[in-house]
């Protein structure tokens, strides 16, 4: 593998006499998929995808700190990830996983949470109102990648209006028009760096189609 690393940790938790290094990729980059191991975020944004024969691209998820990808969890012939944020990466072999018992144990967790997120936006596809799959989706997105503010919950994602029209199936006008009702309507705002906040009186519940709990970062 190509070496991109900028800085090692000095003790890896599992083994006290190796060093691991981080792995960095800037905002936009393309994560290198081999199917001989996974990434683990420590921290940043990753965005899953799949290319269709059309030549258009579907969403498949997104990972935050202490979550893990990998084209070796895929059937897909096209797996893509992409830096949504300046990220740091763990990479970590099969051979070693199997290996480690508490490597295993730490990974299983955040293997179900990728697949919890999974059914959730199979469930938010299956709305038939593109209002209720975008209200759905930002309450995933609340869920998932939310941190509390004084009015509302903050999203740390960044997402354009085309991303989540892809996501919820929908037209990149159509989500910039329902949007913008919202905002007109005092339910979301943006901070100054265009992150989106969520208000309480909208956003203040949990979704009624899925609900889990995220795990805390590495």
């Amino acid at each position: 593998m190509a070496q991109t690393s900028r800085a090692t940790i000095e003790t890896d938790r599992y083994n006290k006499s190796s060093e691991r290094h981080l792995h960095f990729f800037n905002k936009g980059e393309t994560i290198p998929l081999m199917p001989q191991g996974i990434w683990q975020i420590c921290q940043g944004l990753v965005r899953l995808s799949t290319l269709y024969p059309v030549g258009e691209e579907g969403l498949l998820g997104w990972c935050g700190p202490s979550m893990c990808f990998g084209s070796c969890f895929s059937h897909l012939q096209t797996y893509r990830a992409n830096a949504l944020s300046d990220v740091c990466l763990m990479w970590y072999t099969m051979i070693e996983i199997e290996a480690s018992p508490k490597l295993a144990q730490e990974f299983l967790p955040q293997l179900g949470r990728r697949f919890r997120q999974t059914e959730a936006l199979l469930a938010i596809a299956g709305q038939r109102r593109v209002e209720d799959r975008l209200h759905q989706l930002l309450l995933l997105l609340k869920q998932e990648f939310g941190h509390p503010v004084t009015d509302g919950t903050r999203l740390s994602i960044r997402l354009t209006h085309q991303d989540i029209a892809g996501a919820i199936c929908t037209t990149r006008v159509t989500v910039t028009r329902i949007l913008g009702k919202l905002q007109q309507q005092g339910w979301l705002s943006r901070d100054k760096d265009r992150h989106l906040i969520l208000k309480n009186e909208a956003f203040g519940y949990s979704s009624d189609l899925f609900g889990f709990v995220s795990n805390t970062n590495c």
